[in-house]
């Protein structure tokens, strides 16, 4: 062990000296520990199955049938058919029919009706999310939305598909705000119909799942309008298409044609001419219109209301979380496998090396390994939530509440993290990964929109964040004086600190003291969550320090004001996600029983972990919260660690339990390391035979 603060030496020590100190030190601490270290690659996979393991297995092994496999040079036609053929598939295997309730065929079960969706990816996407469209959107906004009634009317025809549905929510003019949508369904007292118009071209319903052609029916998303008051969006059932496949009366449309991925989905824009439909049609749970126009709802508030009908709907975004996961995980099972087999310019034996020997291959994709157990382990977390509030075990307006705000952190991260992956494992792969056959570039295009659809990301995160100013705010609601100086004067003093450098000055002095302490801080559990937490907590409170004025301002100084701080309120969002994937990989070490297994884990742990803290090392330094020696540590243990899990990294991602029918990638499937051994036994005999010819370099080297 080296100290530097001992040192006899009167000339101060360099940074190389430092450093050289630093990586020593990283590897005692390491090498004490490797020898134990292992994967137990069935039991960590049970453990990553989850809490539907059998559901999700059985579901997997449905994909294994060619059917539901994607066939790449198919035209948009002919993929588009392929998958209303598998649909109907799944339809008649029941699989979907999960969540929905035990009188219509289905089990009442939420969490393994989402973990049966998400597995579809392995077939896929595209019959993935048309699935998704047909029984998660639309059959759920009947089932949500609906009553009785719709029920028994509607339910048997979706489930069975004998009813292809749309849910006609997304405006070309507007997405994410749904509230400002531009069509109306406006009650007809006389006829006892409410008729539904597109007013302007901005309100036609755009980029729908089962628009373009297969869709005979629509849960369309309207302003409400009776007496003259508009009550705002509510849902209405109406149907689109004739047996025959033609547009009914006053209802017209197009194709959104080609798009960037998901191409087996007839994605497409509907609109309205004054549609009548009977006043039952409304799905009236939580707003109903009275024979005589009379409004009513069981929620006053027509925000609340509003927000409480979205909010029946989060399933989308839970289960986009899972099948992000998925995406990213077969993107490094490819590239990881790819890259113990593949073998390219030669090491110091003559023999060329395997691409996941060189460290920075292992850099690219090990931190996003690490990334990809969390979310593993915050996707379980978030599925348990939503299975306790949709079953009702655990239905209370907070629980509705938390499970919103969750599913919207997570969701951003997941996707993004699926794109991020699915692009490095693309490179990471060199010219094989852009070929078809070894699925990267299918997966990658096909899982872009998951980032916009479904609530887009930087909206989301919008919400995640006005979620915790008012969690902030609760802290103080009635708060005398006293309170509220004796925070002022802690917040004062923490900034002090912070900010004049004497936190740093104290963190240097013992950093330099023992390279021993800054790793051995950085490797503890609680210091990482203090970090993490800290970041957090910070960033929420600055900016609602910020925002403070904005309720005494005209709404538009208000708006500016928050204009303002929005990005520093989303990142404060996205540290907040990230923190939330960190303790959920936590408490997922603590299901690990296997102690070479657990330890292997740790790292990967640590690795995420640190990862964040290195992302955001230049918050950590300008806040006066790490030092510049500790912030040379996090790199320096990170690179040591991603060393110390690359001989375990196959064993990590074989244990995501995906066979070679599932990822479908050749250059996963075993034959590059035929190629390779192929290779490198003719230079071999090549070599032993005698006949070799002889190099120039050699030649040149005898002289």
């Amino acid at each position: 062990m080296v100290d530097i603060a001992n040192s006899t030496s009167a000339v101060p020590p360099t940074d190389d000296e430092r450093a050289g100190a630093l990586e020593r030190q990283v590897d005692e601490t390491l090498e004490a520990t490797s020898a134990a270290a292992s994967v137990e690659v069935d039991a960590l996979g049970r453990v990553l199955l989850g809490s539907w393991a059998e559901v999700r297995l059985a579901s997997r092994e449905a994909m294994e049938d060619p059917q539901f496999h994607r066939i790449d040079n198919l035209t948009k036609e002919d993929h588009r058919e392929r998958t209303l053929v598998q649909l109907k598939a799944l339809a008649d295997s029941g699989r979907v029919h999960r969540a929905f309730p035990e009188e219509f065929g289905g089990l009442g079960d939420h969490g393994g009706s989402i973990v049966s969706f998400e597995e579809l990816i392995l077939g896929d996407p595209s019959m993935q999310i048309k699935s998704g469209v047909q029984w998660g959107l639309f059959g759920s906004a009947v089932l949500h939305l609906g009553t009785e009634h719709h029920h028994r009317t509607f339910l048997p025809g979706i489930i069975s598909f004998e009813v292809p549905g749309i849910y006609a929510m997304t405006e070309t003019g507007h997405g994410s705000d749904v509230d400002a949508v531009g069509t109306t369904a406006t009650y007809d007292e006389q006829t006892e119909e409410f008729v539904v118009h597109t007013p302007f071209r901005g309100a036609w319903k755009d980029y729908l799942g089962n628009a373009a052609k297969h869709g005979i029916a629509a849960v369309v998303f309207a302003q409400l309008i009776t007496k003259g008051v508009n009550h705002g969006v509510h849902a209405f059932y109406v149907p689109v298409r004739d047996e025959n496949g033609e547009y009914l009366p006053g209802i017209g449309g197009e194709d959104d044609g080609f798009k960037g991925g998901l191409n087996g989905i007839d994605n497409g824009r509907l609109h309205f001419t004054n549609v009548r439909i009977p006043r039952t049609n409304l799905l009236n749970r939580y707003g109903d219109v009275a024979p005589d126009g009379t409004y009513t709802s069981p929620i006053d508030s027509p925000g609340r209301r509003f927000f409480t009908m979205l909010g029946t709907l989060v399933q989308g975004r839970v289960s986009l979380d899972g099948a992000s996961t998925h995406g990213a995980a077969m993107g490094l099972a490819i590239a990881i496998t790819y890259g113990n087999q593949r073998r390219q310019f030669a090491g110091g034996d003559g023999e060329e090396q395997v691409l996941l020997d060189y460290g920075r291959h292992q850099r690219r994709l090990i931190p996003r390994l690490a990334t990809t157990y969390a979310q593993y382990f915050a996707h379980d977390e978030l599925l348990q939530q939503f299975d306790a509030v949709f079953s009702g075990r655990g239905d209370t307006p907070e629980a509705r509440e938390d499970l919103e705000t969750l599913a919207a952190a997570l969701k951003p991260l997941s996707t993004w993290h699926a794109l991020d992956t699915l692009q490095e494992a693309r490179e990471a792969t060199g010219g094989a990964g852009f070929l078809a056959e070894n699925r990267i570039t299918g997966l990658r295009s096909d899982l872009d929109i998951y980032a916009t659809f479904e609530g887009d990301n930087t909206v989301l995160l919008q919400l995640v964040a006005k979620r915790l100013l008012a969690d902030y705010a609760k802290q103080f609601k009635g708060a005398d004086a006293g309170k509220l100086a004796k925070y002022a004067v802690g917040q004062a003093a923490d900034r002090v600190w912070h900010d004049t450098g004497l936190r740093r000055l104290a963190q240097t002095v013992r950093d330099f003291g023992s390279t021993a302490r800054s790793v051995s801080e950085l490797r503890d559990t609680e210091a990482q969550r203090e970090l993490l937490t800290d970041r957090v907590e910070s960033m929420v409170a600055d900016v609602a320090q910020k925002l403070r004025p904005a309720s005494k301002l005209p709404a538009a100084a208000a708006q500016a004001l928050f204009n303002q701080h929005q990005n520093a309120l989303i990142e404060a969002a996205r540290a907040h996600a990230e923190l939330l994937q960190w303790e959920a990989f936590t408490r997922g070490l603590e299901k690990i029983e296997d102690a070479g297994t657990r330890q292997v884990l740790s790292w990967l742990h640590d690795v995420f972990g640190l990862g964040l803290i290195e992302k955001h090392l230049a918050w950590y330094l300008m806040n006066g919260r790490l030092s510049p020696q500790r912030a040379q540590a996090v790199t320096a243990y990170i690179d040591r660690l991603v060393a110390r899990l690359r001989p375990h990294a196959q064993d990590l991602v074989d244990a995501f339990g995906f066979k070679d029918v599932h990822l479908r990638a050749r250059i996963a499937s075993g034959a590059e390391q035929e190629r390779q051994d192929e290779a490198r036994n003719y230079y071999a005999g090549l070599r032993a035979s005698g006949d070799a010819p002889v190099h120039e370099k050699d030649l040149r080297k005898k002289r």
